[in-house]
């Protein structure tokens, strides 16, 4: 006599779909940034030409903004972020951000405090650095 228990679990393993097309897309958009990326890097740096300060800031920001968007792309397809539900979302995102907050805050501080430091908050005007270089009188007698 063989008695069987059926379980009142049945677990099957869940079919993958075949995700090369994701792969691909997901390469190829990460190398379309990194070209962009790269190649604004080496044309700030290898032209000798005359920029202006707000084309050399304009292009310094879409590099970084370039850099956040795969940075995006990177926690959303390769650490599944995309497809979990908006409260596990925010619980990363919220603290990242906030930490990225004090990373500028305390950057603007430092340097708030480094220039009301050099003027004595403001009392006097701001020093700049002197030559040690002595002072010679031409009319000293010998």
């Amino acid at each position: 006599m063989s008695s069987q228990v059926s379980s009142p679990e049945i677990t099957h393993a869940q079919e993958h779909a075949s995700g090369t097309s994701r792969i691909w897309k997901t390469f190829w958009v990460l190398s379309f940034l990194t070209v962009i990326e790269l190649s604004l890097g080496y044309f700030l740096y290898f032209y000798h030409g005359d920029l202006t300060y707000g084309f050399i800031l304009g292009t310094k920001l879409l590099i970084a903004a370039l850099t956040i968007a795969k940075a995006y792309y990177i926690v959303s397809i390769f650490m599944h972020l995309g497809d979990e539900i908006r409260n596990m979302i925010m619980t990363i995102i919220v603290p990242l951000m906030l930490f990225i907050w004090f990373i500028t805050a305390f950057l603007w501080d430092g340097n708030s405090w480094k220039t009301l430091r050099n003027t004595d908050a403001g009392s006097r005007p701001a020093q700049t650095e002197q030559s040690h270089t002595p002072v010679i009188d031409k009319d000293v007698k010998k």
